[in-house]
């Protein structure tokens, strides 16, 4: 066995959306990450994703010794060469293009290479999952999904409402994932994915990012490790080892405004859901503890080869193939 089997794996978690700080990029360090999708915009509008950008743009020079900003499978590699942490720039919406959609382009430009199609609820793509009617893919929203194809910005649908997914896995021409979701199989909940919606992603040549968000977990804030890796493991049995990874949702060093913005309709309005107790998994309650996922995995029983897999690799070529670099 490897016994250095995390520190030579790439490790790419699929959902990040921490209060960033150098603290964190140095837990991220700490961890072992190669990369992350890491959130850069939830409920703002263009103005507010570019002043977040700008944020990050500024990370990106003053911590250049634990960070680099990633924008091909290259930028990935190099990370991993260089002992620094690949920051994917994603949004968890499409609220920051306003009606714009050719404000995609500058994006795309700017570093981002994943996004969201709606966050909760409905916008001028489709429908969020804790939407009261899911009307699907809009008419702009497919002039959307084809833009996010022609620029190669992977489309993620694990906040989508299921028929605005369904029909966004139908539409679009490259691979689409649930970046950070967990089966409903082993808890039912509205941001939960049934095990025929996972096996659809799958089947269409989609991909799967297994979430540890405690509320979505089946026991909760009593959740440990090993619970993560059950979940994992349950995907895996249903759509194979090949399309799946990990997406932790981690949402380290924020305070409970932050909850109360993102579970507020577009951040001020209706309360959409109740997530009581926040509390990540035991084993797994900082960035600088990803080591210990390696280790639950193997000592679940899982192959070296399958750990690389979840851990990265599977990432990786999903990466490339719709960035196309």
């Amino acid at each position: 066995m490897d016994k250095d089997l995390h520190k030579n794996s790439i490790v790419i978690d699929g959902l990040v959306v921490s209060n960033w700080s150098r603290e964190v990029f140095a837990d991220m360090r700490k961890g072992g990450l190669t990369a992350a999708n890491c959130t850069c915009s939830v409920w703002e509008g263009i103005k507010g994703t570019l002043n977040n950008i700008a944020h990050w743009k500024y990370s990106f020079e003053t911590n250049k010794d634990l960070i680099l900003q990633v924008k091909t499978s290259n930028d990935i590699h190099a990370a991993k060469k260089s002992n620094r942490t690949g920051i994917i720039l994603g949004w968890q919406n499409t609220s920051g293009i306003e009606d714009h959609i050719d404000y995609l382009g500058i994006f795309k430009d700017l570093g981002v290479g994943i996004m969201q199609l709606t966050y909760n609820t409905q916008n001028l793509v489709g429908s969020g999952c804790y939407e009261s009617h899911d009307s699907g893919l809009s008419d702009f929203g497919r002039d959307v999904v084809d833009e996010m194809n022609r620029l190669g910005i992977l489309i993620d649908l694990s906040h989508v409402g299921a028929k605005t997914s369904d029909d966004a896995i139908r539409y679009s021409k490259k691979p689409v994932a649930y970046s950070h979701c967990l089966p409903s199989g082993l808890k039912d909940h509205p941001r939960n994915k049934t095990n025929e919606q996972l096996k659809f992603i799958a089947d269409s040549g989609g991909f799967i990012g297994v979430t540890m968000f405690p509320p979505f977990l089946k026991n909760g804030a009593n959740s440990t490790i090993d619970d993560y890796v059950e979940a994992i493991d349950y995907v895996v049995n249903l759509v194979g080892e090949d399309c799946v990874g990990f997406g932790t949702d981690f949402t380290q060093d924020h305070d409970d405004s932050f909850f109360q913005w993102i579970t507020h309709d577009k951040g001020s309005g209706r309360k959409l859901v109740e997530f009581g107790e926040i509390s990540n998994p035991l084993g797994l309650q900082t960035l600088g503890e990803y080591p210990n996922l390696t280790e639950a995995m193997l000592r679940g029983g899982w192959s070296e080869n399958k750990v690389r897999k979840i851990m990265g690799e599977n990432w990786l070529r999903l990466l490339r193939e719709v960035w196309g670099a």
